[in-house]
């Protein structure tokens, strides 16, 4: 079973900026995309930004321009880094790993691992 885990949440005041990471229990560079989502109190989980195994990016537009997504070969990390955070920022941050397999019926099959999850409070 493949591991993964946040951290790096906190409390931080608005126009800060914050840097999450997740590690995980293999290689971050195996998986086909790793993402970062969030889920703010009384909402759904939303989306915010992904990195594939070739390093393409892909961002929501809520955070294109504040939060970049980044993986470290050698600290084995995949980074969301935020700045200009904003009080409506403030959720539960989750990582996301996606591998991809072609099955013996040529269908695609997936396995997706999340996190627990890293607590980001924007306030004064």
């Amino acid at each position: 079973q493949v591991h993964v885990e946040e951290s790096g949440g906190g409390l931080v005041q608005p126009g800060g900026s914050l840097t999450l990471s997740c590690t995980a229990s293999k290689s971050v560079f195996s998986f086909n995309t790793m993402d970062w989502y969030r889920q703010a109190p009384g909402a759904q989980r939303e989306f915010l930004a992904s990195i594939s195994a070739q390093g393409g990016t892909t961002y929501h537009e809520s955070v294109q321009g504040r939060f970049t997504i980044s993986k470290d070969r050698a600290k084995n990390t995949l980074y969301l880094q935020m700045s200009e955070l904003k009080p409506e920022d403030t959720a539960v941050y989750y990582c996301h790993a996606r591998e991809e397999y072609i099955g013996v019926e040529l269908e695609t099959v997936s396995y997706d691992y999340w996190g627990q999850g890293t607590l980001v409070t924007v306030s004064s």
